[in-house]
């Protein structure tokens, strides 16, 4: 007769339970998956099936009593670690995002604003428009696989132990948020430099012939100039996708080195 220990059972639980709740935790803040499209029953789900498949495959689990302090200060590190991935992956998609809000801002958009469904939020309609692009090219060239083999090898970078996340850990976390202003503006430079051109010029225009009502024909003028930028930047889009993805992927595999 099969006889099974109390210990025995807690460490097969464990072994499962605890990948799971960093797997949760990246799925619940990752693009895609973490948006308020995805009902949230749906991604435990995913979490489920994703850990049931890579559970076999992972380091072996440290052994602690189940209900010991040692126990929940892990699960509390595999929540914080989880969610910090998915924080750099959404970091990267709002690149774009505010890349297109600066443009839009620049060629007289800035008030054209709708109600973003995955997010909740109002935002600038180019940069919706660049968010629901992003999406698309992320999907097609299979970076959804990308997240899931991401979180499968942060538990070989960083396994599941007592062994505290270090300080300059956290810190690269909070300065993604530094290359996402600096990548956007990157992105924007081109579409704002011209802009910035066409707008130098109205003004001197305005200033050498003070009678000619420059904003009347200034404002319609950029607008249709900035659509026509925004559609010659399409053609190098991918390029910039393949450049700032790789940045990032290289970012968050050296995140806990």
């Amino acid at each position: 007769m099969l006889e099974l220990s109390v210990l025995q059972i807690e460490q097969w639980v464990a072994a499962f339970l605890w990948p799971l709740f960093r797997i949760a935790s990246f799925f619940m803040a990752v693009p895609l998956l973490g948006s308020q499209l995805v009902n949230a029953r749906i991604r435990l789900m995913l979490a489920l099936a994703v850990t049931m498949v890579i559970a076999p495959l992972l380091p072996e689990m440290p052994d602690f009593d189940g209900l010991s302090v040692a126990s929940y200060l892990i699960i509390a590190q595999q929540i914080i670690v989880g969610a910090m991935l998915g924080f750099l992956f959404q970091v990267f998609y709002q690149i774009f995002v505010l890349g297109g809000q600066i443009i839009a801002l620049q060629m007289g958009l800035g008030f054209a604003s709708m109600t973003d469904p995955a997010n909740g939020i109002s935002v600038v309609m180019l940069g919706q428009f660049y968010l629901t692009l992003i999406m698309m090219i992320f999907v097609a060239l299979n970076g959804h696989l990308i997240m899931i083999e991401v979180i499968v090898r942060s538990f070989d970078v960083m396994p599941v132990s007592l062994q505290a996340i270090e300080r300059e850990g956290f810190w690269r976390v909070v300065m993604a948020g530094s290359w996402m202003f600096s990548a956007a503006m990157l992105m924007a430079l081109p579409a704002v430099t011209a802009l910035l051109v066409v707008n130098m010029a109205f003004g001197i225009m305005s200033r050498a012939a003070p009678q000619l009502n420059i904003l009347a024909v200034g404002f319609p003028f950029t607008m249709v100039l900035g659509l026509f930028i925004n559609w010659v930047n399409l053609g190098g889009f991918l390029d910039q996708y393949m450049r700032i993805s790789t940045f990032v992927l290289d970012y968050i595999e050296n995140l806990f080195l």
